[in-house]
């Protein structure tokens, strides 16, 4: 069965408040059971230490100082709270009472009486509070003086105490259920607005948000979270959408190459060197569209996995990774550093080296044949980084900030768009965020561009 939180909390604090009360309950019980039982302890205490030097036992006989003081009214009439006196040997035998006993003893407990302590009976219908003190003569114990007080009243006061508290218990807990219920309504209500809010918004509305809070507490929190979170949400659809539409867009233009070089062909008979050239044209847009599918393929798979990373030595890596370079593309590749020692940075060696492939294969793309690119290894203020470095066609101002959009290729001089899928630097960027390597870029038209990579400093 499924239950609302606002139940959930209604019943929990409910539930810690009934123990708390029943503790209080209890402990009232207690102390009021022990005060009243003290009281009477006390009133006892009283009567025997005044009876006890003027009652003694000589040789078996009954010896009074003042004879008076046995009669008076306390101890010879029924009342409120009567005082019960009954006076036995050492084998428990009575030899006298008060007369209110009437027909009923004391209960004698052999062994009792050292410490002056009490306890409640049974004395025919009466329920009393008694206490047995020794009478001693000549230094010899001759018998005991029984003498015990009415625990009725103190008896009828605990229980309907305990009557009371009995049957306030569950009243008390039903208010608080329902106070707590209604509170937990209430607490619960902004909560309850977000939920509506939130479930208004879909794709087609992202672009609204939740209203905060005045008060800067935990509501307020939260509502700036789930803003936040759509917020990102937002940016990552309008990125998808973008990433779709250039996509879509940038297959379509080699597809229709393709498909218009196979119409042509078709349309009648060609010269074997007219096929050749379709073909090529054909296999050059095939190429393209493969180039771009796997560029988009890894872009995709960047962050899907935690990026584990391991201890580089960032100078001995370059320089394998250059010598490869140079093999590949036949161009002149350096490597310069200004350290004499060996410089170890934490990186995920895969994506280094997709970044400084795709880096590489720009800074080729975008300079003559005869140009040199340099790499540059060195460390400022603790911090590991690499340049890459050519002296190609350079990036326009404007252009810098966009040069990390997927798709985004500068125009070249007649205004056309750059050969290349688009998609290079948009890796690199990616992979350098996932890996915790900063990129910088410095470039002036015409006089090259300079990719900078400062890395994490942390080992």
């Amino acid at each position: 069965m499924n239950i609302s939180y606002k139940e959930r909390i209604a019943r929990r604090l409910t539930l810690v408040t009934a123990l708390i009360v029943l503790v209080v309950f209890a402990i009232i019980y207690l102390v009021v059971n022990y005060t009243v039982v003290q009281s009477i302890d006390r009133e006892l205490k009283l009567e025997t230490d005044k009876h006890v030097g003027q009652i003694f036992l000589v040789h078996g006989e009954i010896r009074f100082v003042h004879k008076d003081e046995w009669l008076e009214q306390e101890h010879s009439q029924i009342q409120l709270n009567p005082i019960f006196i009954e006076i036995v040997d050492m084998q428990g035998n009575s030899m006298d009472r008060s007369p209110n006993l009437g027909e009923h003893h004391l209960s004698f407990y052999p062994g009792r009486g050292e410490n002056n302590e009490a306890w409640t009976l049974k004395t025919g219908d009466r329920e009393v509070r008694q206490m047995q003190i020794p009478l001693n003569h000549a230094g010899k114990q001759e018998g005991y003086m029984l003498v015990a007080k009415s625990f009725e009243d103190a008896r009828e006061l605990l229980t309907n105490l305990r009557n009371i508290l009995m049957i306030l218990y569950p009243g008390i807990l039903i208010s608080l259920f329902l106070a707590m219920r209604y509170l937990a309504g209430q607490s619960i209500q902004p909560i309850q607005k977000i939920i509506q809010k939130t479930n208004l918004i879909s794709q087609s509305n992202l672009n609204e948000r939740i209203p905060v809070a005045d008060p800067n507490d935990e509501i307020a929190q939260l509502t700036r979270s789930i803003n936040e979170l759509l917020a990102r949400l937002e940016q990552a659809l309008t990125r998808e959408k973008q990433f779709t539409s250039d996509a879509s867009h940038e297959l379509r233009t080699p597809l229709a190459i393709l498909r218009g070089t196979l119409e042509v062909l078709i349309r009648k008979p060609r010269t074997p060197g007219e096929y050749v050239d379709k073909i090529r044209m054909a296999l050059g847009s095939i190429d393209r569209m493969s180039e771009m599918i796997d560029q988009l393929l890894s872009l995709a798979r960047v962050g899907k996995g935690k990026m584990s990373r391991e201890e580089v030595e960032l100078i001995s890596f370059v320089q394998d990774f250059v010598q490869q370079a140079e093999l590949d593309s036949g161009r002149e590749i350096t490597v310069e550093t200004n350290l004499s020692t060996p410089l170890f940075t934490l990186v995920n060696e895969k994506s280094l080296q997709m970044i400084l492939t795709n880096l590489t294969q720009n800074a080729i793309k975008y300079s003559s044949p005869t140009t040199i690119v340099r790499f540059q290894v060195g460390s400022h203020e603790g911090a590991p980084y690499l340049l890459i470095r050519d002296e190609g066609k350079g990036i326009a101002k404007e252009s810098l900030d966009k040069i990390f959009d997927s798709f985004y290729r500068e125009a070249n001089d007649v205004g056309n768009p750059v050969q290349g899928t688009g998609l290079g630097l948009a890796i690199v960027k990616k992979l350098a965020t996932e890996s915790g390597i900063r990129v910088e870029v410095e470039s002036e038209k015409g006089k090259g561009s300079t990719f900078r990579l400062i890395f994490n400093t942390e080992i």
